[in-house]
């Protein structure tokens, strides 16, 4: 699915999140090693896109920031009474002035390292450059304005190009004390050895439904409880992903796409001519991007569950009324393997559409022509 946007992260998200969904026992890790007074100097946090990794950065950042080093509190017993209780939990109250500050982009100690602006281009950078590490160096070559922790989140570190990296890496070799690092992968298997080498590596996996609907109920209070669970299931444990879904109509799309694949093999000619006619209204290509992305997935969805014999048993969770009915029906057409081929070739045909400019109308046409040969 789509990447993250700067621009929209601005108003909304991770710096402004005060809830952190289904990641208990890695908030427990950072909690346990910032009491322990061996706090790593930079943390890896992996996993798929859109599931709390940039969250929990802030959360921690916001944590380190508002209490400083855990020395700085475990003072022992005072004239007065037993020292202060160590925090147990990394959650900074919305009201306190460290919240509001990173929330504004205006504290001193925290620097963010992304995509930055290109003027004269006009538009977000594809990648971290060097000029973005630099700033970096040169917050951290500063005494921290609060005299505790300097923290520099990075997201996400698989954007930074070749000098980008490099010079991060020189700043992991020598860190100054007191700096946090944060590095966001989503592939860290794209980074240099060398940067992984240097960081605690932090896994986060995406939630089960018990942490991924309360999650939704919270981010999409304006839909209806279906619709969540529909998205639910397409995001695939990624409250990221289920927001961006929802913001781009991702369950409507997928649904009036498999409306029409319900009429196969003789598909209603009007109705497909009008879809791909609103496909190409859209002058950007995210709508045709987000239907081909999101029928692949549920073309594998249908082969997966075909193969294991489990369309509507255990495992298979319906997105909306007539989904199960109609996996069915294309699951008796051929085989799990045949699906899986068809699954191949779509995806070539799409991607080869793409590669020569093919009008987006046509190569729905095209596509709705391959899957009533797969029907007869």
């Amino acid at each position: 699915m789509s990447g993250y946007d700067p621009q929209q992260a601005a108003t909304w998200g991770p710096r402004h999140a005060s809830v952190l969904f289904g990641h208990a026992a890695a908030e427990k890790t950072m909690l346990e090693a910032w009491a322990s007074g061996r706090l790593p100097h930079a943390w890896l946090i992996t996993g798929p896109r859109g599931v709390g990794k940039s969250t929990l950065a802030f959360r921690f950042a916001r944590f380190l920031l508002a209490h400083g080093p855990a020395s700085a509190m475990d003072s022992g017993p005072s004239l007065f009474g037993d020292a202060p209780a160590l925090p147990d939990t990394l959650a900074i109250p919305e009201d306190h002035p460290v919240f509001h500050r990173i929330a504004s982009s205006g504290h001193a100690d925290l620097i963010t390292v992304e995509r930055s602006w290109d003027d004269k281009a006009e538009r977000w950078r594809g990648d971290i450059v060097v000029q973005d590490v630099r700033a970096v160096n040169e917050r951290f070559g500063m005494t921290a304005a609060e005299g505790g922790y300097r923290v520099c989140i990075v997201d996400a570190a698989d954007d930074m190009n070749v000098n980008a990296a490099n010079a991060l890496l020189k700043i992991l070799e020598e860190p100054p004390p007191n700096a946090i690092l944060l590095l966001i992968s989503h592939a860290p298997g794209s980074l240099l050895p060398t940067i992984r080498s240097r960081c605690r590596r932090l896994a986060l996996k995406p939630l089960d439904d018990e942490g991924l609907l309360p999650a939704l109920d919270r981010l999409l209070p304006d839909l209806d409880v279906a619709e969540r669970r529909g998205l639910a299931v397409l995001a695939e444990g990624s409250p990221g992903r289920a927001v961006m879904l929802a913001a781009q109509g991702g369950l409507k799309l997928l649904h009036g796409l498999l409306d029409m694949v319900a009429q196969l093999p003789k598909p209603d000619i009007a109705k497909l001519h009008a879809f791909g006619d609103a496909i190409n209204r859209d002058k950007s290509g995210a709508g045709f991007t987000l239907m081909t992305e999101l029928f692949r997935w549920w073309l594998a969805r249908l082969a997966r569950a075909a193969a294991a014999d489990r369309i509507g048993g255990t495992g298979w969770a319906e997105i909306f009324p007539g989904e199960t009915a109609l996996a069915r029906r294309l699951a008796a057409w051929q085989g799990p393997e045949r699906w899986a081929e068809d699954w191949e070739q779509f995806g070539r045909l799409l991607d080869r559409g793409e590669s020569v400019n093919l009008d987006r109308k046509q190569m729905l046409l095209n596509l709705f022509a391959a899957l009533g040969r797969a029907a007869r």
